[in-house]
């Protein structure tokens, strides 16, 4: 495929990948057990942890230029069955359940503009669209995604504009209802799955990383400028929620499966009234179809890869200039059978947590090319890079440790993700004998 991307779309594709519902829900279920201090400190660290990621990625882009994030890098720069096992997550984990997710709340929110409308349906309509709009070509997919990006960002800094011109000036006097018992420590990090969630995206363009015009000068400034970015609109965003709301009010999201109100919503209803409601649904599921969008470019770019090196049947592989349109197509059949079987709550803490486990054995994969040089990689890894590597896997696993311990779902996540791999590999295996 001739690479036709530039700065200006994968800057789009990581905020749009970023931006999602995450923003909009964690700190109410944070403001459960954190005071307005830790809350804002967490988003401040998440922005921290999201840099380093950025910064780590934009290294690896820079020595391997090449589709696939990190099923490439990790198959390249660790083990091949690492990378299978990224892939697999990246199919099912990192973009097919986000995906069917951000498509059922986007029929929820349609319904509270249009009461008739089927949330399933509208749902299941939208995968359909999107699917069928970047399975149909490269310019349509592109101008599709250009487009959402510019409309979600115009309504995003609207929303901004708004809530900080209402926001109390004060700092907020609130204390959570229900704070931990002992430690702060392990409600604080579970609360930064939330936030790992809200961020996850910054690495959105390294998926189609061979796609770009000059992927050694794009694809890194596209993944740190992005993530600085939506790191400073998250910061105000959440000074408005913190500033603006009590625990009480925020614990609306607890809710938000079955009454599909959010912090945001909130905060326009107290600024403007019935209308303000109304237009934080219309910001909201353009904000999800915009998301869907980028995820439904980019992650078919992964199976792609995965397809060229054996490990998916060729027909997923794309071919000439056009996407590749069975990969778009699985996916979208793997989010449409998602739609039904997903719970919002369990997908920000788990879902954050296995991207956060795959991440992090990207930046030590780089740590061990600065150590170990490794055949196919151009140039040796700066030492910035790899200080922020080693951040990043030391916040990496200290999130994951205590995930583990608190949160049981997520080692069940994390076995599926592995019995799946495995899976791929024994058919792999078979193919190749």
């Amino acid at each position: 495929m001739h690479p036709r991307l530039g700065l200006g779309s994968g800057l789009g594709l990581v905020v749009a990948n970023m931006i999602g519902s995450g923003v909009f829900l964690s700190a109410g279920f944070m403001a459960q057990q954190l005071g307005p201090g830790a809350i804002l400190l967490g988003w401040l660290l998440g922005t921290v942890i999201a840099l380093a990621g950025a910064r780590t990625y934009a290294e690896v882009a820079r020595l391997l230029p090449r589709s696939g994030g990190e099923y490439r890098y990790l198959s390249d720069l660790l083990h091949p069955v690492l990378g299978t096992l990224a892939g697999w997550a990246s199919l099912l984990v990192g973009f097919s359940a986000p995906i069917a997710v951000a498509a059922l709340a986007a029929g929820h929110f349609t319904r509270t503009l249009v009461p008739s409308a089927g949330p399933r349906t509208v749902a299941s309509v939208l995968v359909a669209l999107l699917t069928a709009a970047h399975a149909g070509g490269f310019s349509l997919s592109r101008r599709t995604q250009d487009g959402l990006v510019l409309v979600k960002a115009g309504l995003l800094l609207a929303f901004v504009a708004v809530g900080l011109a209402h926001a109390p000036i004060a700092w907020p006097a609130w204390t959570p209802p229900s704070p931990p018992a002992g430690s702060a420590l392990p409600a604080f990090i579970t609360g930064l799955f939330f936030v790992a969630f809200a961020f996850s995206g910054w690495n959105a363009a390294a998926y189609a990383a061979g796609e770009f015009a000059r992927p050694r000068h794009d694809v890194p400034r596209s993944m740190m400028l992005g993530c600085a970015l939506v790191g400073a609109l998250y910061l105000a965003v959440n000074w408005v929620f913190v500033a603006s709301l009590t625990p009480a009010r925020a614990a609306v999201v607890l809710a938000y499966e079955s009454r599909r109100v959010t912090l945001g919503h909130l905060v326009m209803e107290d600024a403007l009234g019935p209308v303000g409601g109304a237009a934080m649904s219309a910001l909201a599921i353009v904000a999800f179809v915009s998301s869907m969008s980028a995820m439904t470019f980019v992650g078919p770019r992964v199976y792609a890869a995965m397809a060229r090196d054996g490990h998916l049947p060729a027909l997923f592989a794309g071919r000439d200039e056009r996407p590749p349109a069975a990969s778009v197509l699985l996916q979208g059949g793997l989010a449409l059978l998602l739609v039904f079987t997903h719970r919002l709550q369990q997908v920000l803490v788990n879902v954050g947590g296995v991207l956060t486990l795959f991440t992090g054995l990207v930046a030590l994969s780089l740590i061990r090319v600065r150590l170990d040089r490794r055949p196919g990689v151009a140039g040796t890894p700066s030492a910035g890079s790899v200080a922020a590597a080693g951040f990043y896997v030391t916040a990496s696993a200290v999130m994951l440790y205590f995930g583990f311990r608190t949160q049981p779902q997520l080692v069940a996540w994390v076995l599926v993700v592995l019995v799946g791999a495995g899976a791929f590999a024994a058919w792999s295996a078979w193919r190749r004998a």
